[in-house]
């Protein structure tokens, strides 16, 4: 049986059409098509990818005198969950909702800390009847309750995207026009990705203007306000970072690009690990100071600081797995 015929073969056993058996290969349908019709012969780089793919050994493929199937030693080997059309735009989906409640949650976070501020202030303005337990009270009871908000978010979304926690941690394959409808809708959200996140980075970056306004004069509640203004603007661009970021994410998991790509999924869970530890520990330090000082008014900075060194700590989280990864 020549490699012709076991390459018809095995994508008939396996019921792949010629198509399918072309995208998984990531060539034409016209080189499968000449391969089976002995037309042409796939390549060294082929031949492997085609054993990996149909689960047999190369001397099957390339040796004339084997008739049987031999398959390679892989007794522990575990099915790769396909990802079929349906399944992938209920994915794209989903994430689409997700990204606007997990930008909220972002959003929240970040101005939790605005209503506190805002009340402390307000003791210092005269003939106010807000007194500082009041303040105090009320406002801890806001930040509280806005940051509950925001995890409640967090783990309902966390819940949701179970069923679909694989894409980024186990090996799959995508059917037949998963691929293509993908990249058509990425192709199609790219102007307004592009858009969104220059509107955030521009909105971060000019978001200390306001509190250096307020610093012209000694109006302390307007200085406290326009310190609100900057940690509102930094909010909103914090949550459209996150907005854009958690559906392009979604296409680049389904498309194996990427912090997605195989070669780098190791990566990517290093830096998901990496990030959640320091942002759980940028909270225990903003709290643990918060709460020992009583100084609210500065405490704030520990959010600005910690956005400022989480770039270069994921800077060295990369240049860390890149070079473990060339050893």
């Amino acid at each position: 049986m020549i490699l012709a015929d076991k390459i018809t073969n095995l994508r008939k056993k396996n019921g792949w059409s010629q198509e399918e058996l072309a995208e998984k290969m990531r060539v034409s349908r016209q080189a499968v098509s000449k391969w089976e019709g002995a037309q042409t012969v796939p390549d060294l780089e082929k031949i492997l990818a085609l054993s990996r793919l149909f689960g047999v050994t190369t001397d099957y493929l390339l040796k004339d005198e084997l008739e049987e199937e031999e398959f390679t030693d892989e007794p522990d080997r575990v099915p790769v969950q396909r990802v079929s059309l349906a399944l992938a735009n209920e994915f794209l989906e989903w994430r689409r909702r997700a990204a606007k409640r997990i930008a909220a949650g972002v959003l929240l976070c970040v101005v939790s800390v605005i209503p506190l501020l805002l009340l402390s202030a307000a003791t210092t303005v005269p003939g106010t009847s807000v007194s500082e337990p009041l303040a105090a009270g009320a406002g801890l009871a806001a930040l509280l309750v806005l940051v509950a908000a925001a995890v409640a978010l967090f783990v309902s979304c966390g819940f949701k995207d179970a069923p679909y926690e694989f894409l980024g941690r186990e090996p799959f394959e995508t059917e037949y026009g998963v691929d293509g409808m993908v990249r058509e809708k990425r192709k199609a959200y790219r102007p307004a990705y592009a858009k969104t996140n220059i509107i955030a980075a521009c909105l971060c970056v000019l978001s200390p203007i306001p509190l250096f306004a307020g610093l012209v004069t000694e109006n302390e509640f307007l200085i406290v306000a326009m310190l609100t203004v900057t940690l509102l603007l930094a909010g909103v661009g914090a949550a459209l970072f996150t907005l854009s970021g958690v559906r392009w994410a979604a296409m680049q998991k389904l498309l194996k690009e990427g912090d997605y790509a195989p070669r780098d999924q190791r990566t990517a869970r290093i830096k998901e690990t990496v990030s959640t530890v320091y942002w759980l520990t940028a909270t225990a330090v903003y709290l643990a100071w918060s709460f020992l000082t009583n100084a609210w008014d500065l405490t704030w900075l520990v959010w600005p600081l910690a956005g400022i060194l989480f770039a270069a700590v994921m800077g060295v989280c990369r240049l860390v797995t890149e070079r473990e990864a060339k050893k």
